[in-house]
Order: structure tokens, then sequence, then C-alpha cells
């Protein structure tokens, strides 16, 4: 498989307006690689052009080494997942169907193997046999998670490109670790890349290796954690009083609002 996603001046115009100014990036897989910005930065906008969702009105974006409009539909999603903010259902679905649905080329025994492995990861036994609509939103993105897992299943694990927006918005502090924790985990193999916008700066430092930070549309930084986060990097970019710190036994910065 090759191992890169490469954006080639890449970005996006609406008539007069800006929404991604043209950038350079390359996301390999084995990252763990997190968006970070304020409000309306153009994090999601640039997730949707590097997801092939949106088509940039300049530069490409070359996944495996192909323009998404050269990939065959099914080999692309046998490769590329991606997990949008909101899941909703027009129709009513048990949650382990949800799942199923990202299983449909597989044959029926492999379906029924690969949802239980993927169940048993996520820990969401207890949802698969509920009302998908019923579910909480944080329900909900914990059965969204296994979906977007199961799609990239290979060889019992996931292997290809991952991306997330905002998977752990509605989640309680135990399965934003949960979550956060295995998603680093499976990267370390080297088969899976993780790109996901966090808001949540410290989520975003404890497990990121890379930081992309967005800006009226413009890409900021990309870097190593520490050295994106800096307490008047941050200040510049949010326009809030804060504070960075490292707390004692703890690689990673911490960042605290000032009362």
């Amino acid at each position: 498989m090759h191992s890169q996603l490469s954006a080639r001046q890449l970005g996006l115009q609406r008539g007069a307006l800006r929404l991604i100014a043209p950038l350079d990036l390359e996301l390999s897989l084995g990252e763990f690689v997190t968006i970070i910005g304020p409000n309306g930065a153009g994090k999601s906008t640039l997730l949707r052009l590097l997801t092939g969702f949106l088509s940039p009105t300049q530069g490409t974006c070359l996944l495996a080494g192909k323009a998404y409009d050269q990939w065959d539909r099914r080999q692309l999603a046998d490769r590329r997942a991606v997990m949008r903010q909101q899941n909703p259902l027009s129709f009513p679905m048990m949650a382990e169907e949800v799942i199923q649905l990202a299983l449909s080329h597989h044959a029926p025994i492999a379906q029924r193997t690969i949802l239980d492995q993927v169940v048993d990861l996520v820990g969401c036994h207890a949802l698969r046999g509920r009302d998908y609509a019923t579910l909480s939103g944080g329900e909900q993105q914990q059965i969204q998670l296994a979906r977007v897992l199961a799609q990239l299943w290979k060889g019992g694990e996931p292997q290809g490109w991952l991306f997330l927006d905002e998977p752990t918005s509605a989640l309680d502090l135990y399965h934003q670790q949960h979550s956060l924790r295995l998603l680093h985990r499976l990267t370390r193999g080297g088969k899976l890349m993780v790109c996901t916008i966090l808001h949540d700066v410290n989520l975003a430092a404890t497990w990121s290796d890379r930081l992309l930070v967005m800006g009226s549309g413009m890409l900021l930084a990309d870097g190593p954690v520490a050295q994106v986060l800096t307490e008047a990097h941050l200040k510049q970019w949010y326009q809030a009083d804060l504070r960075v710190i490292y707390p004692e036994h703890s690689a990673h910065p911490a960042v605290l609002l000032n009362k």
C-alpha cells in the first residue's frame, strides 16, 4: 500500500471568497494527526478536501499517488473512511446494522466475524442490539467509530486512511479517553493513518503526533505538539486568556484558561 496522502497547492475558492488558501501537506500511514483552530477557521472544509468530498478549485489531493477522481468508488471506500460530525438516519436501523453497512463487500460469514471484532475493539457490545435512533449522541459516535473501523478492516485490523470530524464531541471522559487511546494505538502498527478535528487542545496534545492549525482558511502551523502548542501561538490564534504548563510526570503540554 502506498503510504502517503499528498495535498499539492490545495485550495478552495467560492467566487470572491477564499475558503482554503493553497497549501501543501502530506499525511502518512502510522501517524495520528489533529486539525485544531478557532471556530470558522476552515477545519471541516479542509477535511472535506482531504477526503475528496469537496473538489478543490486549485491544486490536487493524491491518495496513494492517485487523484480522487481517478479512484474507483468501491476501491476508494476500501482505502479511505470518513466519520462526520452528524450521522442522522432517516429510517430505523439497529446499531449493529449501521456497522454492517460498511461490510457489504464481504461474504456474510466474514461480515459477522469482522462485526464481532470491531464491537470488541470499540467496546460497544451493549449498544449493538438497540435502535440507532434511540441512542444518545455519544452512543451514536461509538457506533459510527465502529463503522468506519469496519470499513477499513483487513487481516484483523483497520488499514488505510481514517478521517474523523469531532469524534469525541458528545463523549464523556471515559469514552473520550478510550476512543482516542484506541485510535492512537491502532496507528502504531504503521498501517493506519488517523486525521481528526478536535476542539479540545488538551486532547489533541495528549494523543497527536502532529498538529495542523487552521485560521481564516489558512494553514498557520504544521508540526509536533510541543512546537505548535506554545502560549504565544495559542494566544495569537485563539485570542484567549490562557497559559501553557507541563504537568509533572507528563510529556505533553496542558492548556489552562485563566479565571
